[in-house]
Order: C-alpha cells, then sequence, then structure tokens
C-alpha cells in the first residue's frame, strides 16, 4: 500500500498532513523543488499548538544552504502559525 502524499509545488507546503519524523526530509526534498521552479518564498505551516512543530522547522530552516532566512508569517498568511522562508537564487 503506497500511503505517500502528492504534494503540489506552489510555494506553500502544510505540514498536517505529516508526521512530525518526515518533516525534516521533506524539507529537504520540497524546498529545492521550489527554488528549481523560480519560487523563492515558501510558506510552510506547521500550526500553531505547543510550538514543538514551529521550533524543530526553524532549526532545520537554519541549517539548510538554500535557505537565506526566515521569519514567521504576516497575520494575513497564518501568523505564528507559519514561517516564511526565503530561498536563495
Amino acid at each position: 500500500m503506497d500511503d505517500s502524499v502528492e504534494q503540489p509545488i506552489d510555494g506553500v507546503l502544510d505540514l498536517h498532513t505529516f508526521r512530525p519524523g518526515e518533516v525534516r526530509s521533506l524539507l529537504d526534498e520540497y524546498l529545492p523543488l521550489c527554488r528549481e521552479r523560480g519560487i523563492r518564498d515558501v510558506r510552510i505551516i506547521h500550526g500553531k499548538g505547543t510550538g514543538a512543530l514551529r521550533e524543530m522547522v526553524h532549526a532545520h530552516l537554519r541549517r539548510m544552504a538554500i535557505v537565506e532566512g526566515f521569519e514567521l508569517a504576516d497575520s494575513a498568511r497564518g501568523g505564528w502559525g507559519a514561517t516564511v522562508a526565503r530561498l536563495r537564487e
């Protein structure tokens, strides 16, 4: 049985359908695909919750050479329930 989730490469990554253990590899795969398509700003929706997933995402983004910087989304794009990562050219 294939339980993989088809994720469109559109610059918005919603982590709600993924297990926490999948997040790092998902970011490693998804962000380069966005950059290949010319998408430099990627919104990562991690939810508000306890903040554990947000911290996991931020820690991983800090280690990724492809990421120029990141910040919490503005209120129109999810506020502290989402992070916008800026990718290097």
